[in-house]
C-alpha cells in the first residue's frame, strides 16, 4: 500500500498526489498533483548512466525518485540510493519505490547533499547522478508553490553542489549532470582540476534551435581532455518527439553518448 497517494485536498476531494508512466510504463511515478511535476529531465538523466552490474548510483537530490527508478528499470543488476533534503518529496519517492517493487534495488534516505547522512560518507559510488536546483536565489522571481521553490531554487551554490557530488564519488567514478546550457561554463569551472574525460552532450529542443540544457559527464581525477558530442534533438518542427528521443523517453534506450 502507498499511504501517501491516498492524501485526498479537502476543497476537492481528489486524491493529493496522481500516479504517471515514465520510459513506456515500464516505471510508475507518484507525484503532487499540484506544484511541482516531472518534466523528461530525470528520465534523460538515467539514459545518460552507464552503470555496470553490481555497481552503485547515488541520485543526489532525487526529488520524488524519478530518475532512481528510471535508472533500476533500464539497469535490473545496478543498485541505487536516492538523498532528498525535502520530507514530503523523500515520502512521495519511498510509496514510488513500492508501488514499483523496487525495494530490493533502490533506497530513498532523507538528508542534505552538503552534510550527508553518516553512511553516505562512509561510501564511495561508481556514479552519481543529479538533476539540481537550476536557478540561484535572487536571480529570478521564487515560485509561490513552496515545492516548486524547493525543486528549482538552489540550496547550495553550483560549484558546492558539484563538490558535494564529487565527494561521493569513488576515485576514478563518474558524475552525470544536467543542467541549464547557459550554467555550462560555471558547470565546468567548477570540475576544474577535479575531475576530467568529460563529455558534453548538448539537447537540442528543435532543429536549428540552440540547446535548452546539456548533459555533462565526468570522471573523477582524470586528467583527459574534454568531448563535446553531437548530442540530441528532441522535438521536430512539428513539436512531436524524434524517433531518437522516443527510443530513449518511451523506450528506455540508453542514451548515445
Amino acid at each position: 500500500m502507498c499511504p501517501v497517494s491516498a492524501v485526498a485536498s479537502p476543497a476537492t476531494a481528489e486524491p493529493a498526489t496522481t500516479i504517471d508512466p515514465l520510459l513506456g510504463g515500464r516505471v510508475r511515478l507518484l507525484q503532487p498533483r499540484t506544484g511541482y511535476r516531472v518534466a523528461i529531465d530525470p528520465v534523460l538523466l538515467a539514459a545518460a548512466v552507464g552503470a555496470r552490474a553490481g555497481e552503485h548510483v547515488l541520485d543526489a537530490g532525487c526529488g520524488t525518485g524519478a530518475a532512481a527508478r528510471c535508472l533500476a528499470a533500464r539497469s535490473p543488476e545496478v543498485r541505487v540510493v536516492g538523498l532528498e533534503r525535502d520530507p514530503e518529496s523523500a515520502a512521495l519517492a519511498r510509496a514510488s519505490v513500492a508501488l514499483n517493487r523496487l525495494e530490493g534495488r533502490v533506497r530513498i534516505l532523507e538528508g542534505d547533499l552538503g552534510r550527508p547522512p553518516r553512511e553516505l560518507r562512509a561510501t564511495g559510488f561508481a556514479w552519481v547522478m543529479s538533476n539540481p536546483p537550476f536557478h540561484e536565489p535572487g536571480r529570478t522571481e521564487p515560485p509561490a508553490d513552496g515545492s516548486r521553490q524547493r525543486a528549482r531554487l538552489e540550496s547550495l551554490p553550483l560549484e558546492r553542489w558539484i563538490a558535494a557530488c564529487l565527494a561521493r564519488l569513488a576515485p576514478g567514478g563518474r558524475l552525470v549532470l544536467i543542467h541549464r546550457a547557459d550554467r555550462l561554463d560555471a558547470i565546468l569551472a567548477s570540475l576544474a582540476g577535479r575531475a576530467g574525460a568529460i563529455d558534453i552532450f548538448p539537447l537540442w529542443p528543435k532543429p536549428g534551435r540552440p540547446a535548452g540544457r546539456v548533459l555533462v559527464r565526468a570522471r573523477k581525477g582524470s586528467r583527459a581532455p574534454a568531448r563535446l558530442l553531437p548530442g540530441l534533438v528532441l522535438h521536430r518542427a512539428d513539436g512531436t518527439y524524434t524517433e531518437a528521443a522516443e527510443s530513449i523517453l518511451r523506450g528506455a534506450q540508453p542514451l548515445p553518448w
